[in-house]
């Protein structure tokens, strides 16, 4: 079997998904390709890539290429994880709307920054896709690259490739939850209808009982959410604590007190889904205890990814092989083996999401198994949250289609759509669009001075 990653020279993703892969048990002998575009990182992931196989037993080959339909070439499974541009086009995405008072606390899925970073990804993505249909057509690819929505959309819609999108962000909330109320993770059976970091949970289970009710009483116990705010009077919470739990992630008890529903992402990527929340009266939401995340802070991450890989390979840290919580493995084996899982996955909306588009991705819980994926539940989020899902909804299908066909008034229409980057006035959009397009120029040829 052979499993390929695009952009498999990435400090961040490579190492856990490749110990990951290697320590699945029903991927012993397993073929790994790994391309990327830039050669510099290749020859460490190959030795950790080596390392991992003699720690594990998994009787693992590896083969590294700049090629990417080399790369393709057999693939049974196709891992996605790339960033077109890099830092130096996200930079643009986050200074140009900072410059038009549109502050943004991550910049990669909504937003002027999700937008313009689709601008450049989806022909990629796209590309990917169509190079697959001649080189390994029954592959799946597998999506872990932002912005998840209009990717994913973008390869289901333009190619014959089975898609889907792998996002830990639901998983990771339930297993926060879990922690909090000191039950088991498989405990935690959420009912979820949404997109990608605006996962909505409408119904939650909690060891039999009802865990949005779990959530309302933690909240009353914990003296209402105005104490659980940031400020000199809170208390500090013991880690990993109802309190604690309750004050990271109190933009989303927010919304539960609002709307009876929970989303089930990080606060920061709720915020650009909702310009209320990301203002100058919050602080660009320190309010609400979000804080932005700057190129210096991801470039510091970066730094600290780099010397984690090098310091493995030196022999002064020790390799981690235990399960990274990311979908890709457990999604490979359920397809592999049979073995039925219940996941949160992104995939074209066949009826999971009534109130969405048909065809439009969506993210809900699914079975996944030999058979495939399918919808698990059918889920209607509150009307309100529901409104706000399917403007997005038409935000992704406008930039979908702008970048692919270089369009430059779709993409504005984009822009005014999004309820964050569209709030401010139209000339000053105007803009700030044709700045994000220009700074980013290199990354877009499809919207050359030729192009409408």
């Amino acid at each position: 079997m052979q499993v390929t990653i695009i952009g498999g020279g990435s400090y961040q993703w490579a190492p856990n998904l490749i110990t990951d892969l290697l320590g699945t048990p029903s991927l012993a002998g397993l073929h790994l390709v790994l391309e990327d575009i830039d050669p510099a990182p290749l020859e460490k992931m190959e030795a950790l890539t080596r390392m991992a196989d003699e720690r594990l037993g998994s009787k693992a080959t590896v083969e590294t290429t700049t090629d990417q339909r080399r790369a393709l070439r057999g693939a049974d499974f196709v891992v996605v994880t790339i960033s077109t541009g890099g830092f130096e086009s996200m930079t643009v995405d986050l200074d140009v709307p900072a410059r038009h008072g549109i502050h943004q606390s991550v910049g990669d899925s909504v937003g002027p920054g999700g937008i313009n970073r689709s601008l450049r990804n989806v022909p990629v993505l796209v590309g990917i896709g169509r190079d697959m249909e001649e080189c390994c057509p029954d592959a799946w690819l597998l999506n872990i690259t932002n912005p998840m929505t209009a990717l994913t959309r973008a390869v289901s819609r333009e190619t014959r490739i089975k898609t889907v999108g792998l996002c830990h962000e639901v998983g990771n909330f339930s297993m926060d939850l879990a922690i909090a109320f000191g039950k088991a993770h498989t405990a935690v059976r959420p009912v979820v209808a949404g997109v990608n970091h605006f996962p909505v949970v409408c119904e939650l289970d909690v060891d039999g009982a009802d865990g949005l009710e779990m959530l309302r009483e933690m909240v009353d116990d914990l003296g209402g959410l105005d104490a659980l705010r940031p400020g000199p009077d809170r208390e500090e919470a013991e880690p990993f604590s109802k309190a604690d739990f309750a004050q990271r992630h109190l933009l989303k008890l927010t919304l539960l007190e609002r709307f009876g529903a929970i989303p089930a992402a990080g606060d920061r990527h709720l915020a650009e889904f909702m310009p209320s929340v990301l203002t100058e009266e919050s602080g660009w939401g320190e309010t609400w205890g979000i804080e932005l995340t700057p190129i210096a802070r991801r470039e510091k991450h970066q730094t600290e990814y780099v010397a984690e890989v090098d310091a493995v390979l030196s022999g002064a840290s020790e390799l981690k092989t235990w399960d990274s919580g990311e979908l890709v493995a457990p999604v490979i084996d359920s397809l592999v083996t049979g073995e039925r899982r219940e996941l949160p996955l992104n995939l074209p909306n066949a009826g999971q999401v009534p109130d969405l588009p048909r065809d439009a991705v969506v993210e809900a819980m699914c079975v996944v198994d030999s058979d495939g994926m399918q919808g698990r539940d059918v889920a209607r989020p509150p009307a309100p949250l529901a409104e706000l899902l399917r403007r997005h909804a038409a935000v992704h299908e406008l930039t979908v289609e702008a970048a692919l066909n270089g369009d430059r008034e779709l993409a504005r229409a984009a822009f005014a759509l999004d309820p964050l980057a569209g709030r401010g006035d139209w000339r000053d959009l105007d803009a700030m669009v044709d700045e994000l397009l220009a700074g980013t120029a290199a990354w877009l040829p499809q919207m050359s001075s030729g192009a409408r």
